[in-house]
C-alpha cells in the first residue's frame, strides 16, 4: 500500500515555506520538495529524496539558488554505511542511516519512521549526515529522538532541543522553533 501526501510547512526558522510531495510504499520514502526562505539569507531550493528499505536514505540531491549563485548537492549513501557528496567519499559521516536537510522537516520522517518513534519506544541516538542549507555543506550530525507520548518526540543536537510533533503516518506536523504544517 503507498501513502501520497502533499504537505506544506511555514518555516518559521527560515521566514519561508516548504512543500513536499512524499509517498510512503511499505518502509520506503519517496519524495521531492520545494523550499523559499530568506535566513539565512534569500533562497529557492528543490530536493529529491529517496531512501531504501527500512528508511535508510540512499540520495538526496538538492539544488539551492541564491541571489550570487546556484549550488547543487548529490548526497548518496551506498547501503552499506558509506557516504559520498558529488562523488566525493564522505567517511566523517560513515555509519549514518539518513539524511538531514537543514530547516526541512520532512527529513526527521527517517528516523522516526525507522523506529516506530511516534507511537512509542525509547531514546534513539543517531548519526546523520546533516546538510546545511542554503550553502549545502555536508557535516555530521549526533541526534538524539526521544519518544514523549501522544506523537511527540523530543529531538536534540547540541544544545538544540524541540518537542516535535508527528502525525499518525510519522510526518512533522509541529516544529517549535523550526516549522508548523498548513492545513
Amino acid at each position: 500500500m503507498t501513502i501520497a501526501r502533499v504537505l506544506t510547512w511555514e518555516v518559521t526558522a527560515s521566514r519561508g515555506y516548504e512543500t513536499a510531495w512524499a509517498e510512503l510504499t511499505g518502509d520506503a520514502l519517496r519524495a521531492r520538495g520545494r523550499a523559499v526562505g530568506t535566513v539565512p539569507e534569500p533562497y529557492w531550493l528543490t530536493y529529491e529524496l529517496d531512501s531504501a528499505d527500512g528508511f535508510v536514505t540512499r540520495r538526496l540531491t538538492v539544488t539551492a539558488e541564491t541571489a550570487d549563485r546556484t549550488r547543487t548537492l548529490d548526497l548518496r549513501h551506498d547501503g552499506h554505511g558509506r557516504w559520498t557528496a558529488d562523488g566525493r567519499p564522505l567517511p566523517e559521516a560513515d555509519g549514518a542511516l539518513g539524511c538531514d536537510l537543514g530547516l526541512c522537516p520532512l527529513t526527521n520522517t527517517l528516523p522516526v519512521l525507522r523506529h516506530g518513534l511516534h507511537r512509542a519506544g525509547g531514546e534513539r541516538e543517531f548519526l546523520m549526515a546533516w546538510v546545511s542549507v542554503p550553502d549545502l555543506a555536508v557535516r555530521p550530525s549526533r541526534q538524539t529522538y526521544t519518544p514523549l507520548g501522544g506523537g511527540r518526540v523530543r529531538y536534540a543536537s547540541g544544545t538544540f532541543r524541540s518537542d516535535v510533533l508527528f502525525d499518525a503516518d510519522g510526518f512533522v506536523a509541529d516544529y517549535p522553533e523550526l516549522a508548523t504544517r498548513l492545513r
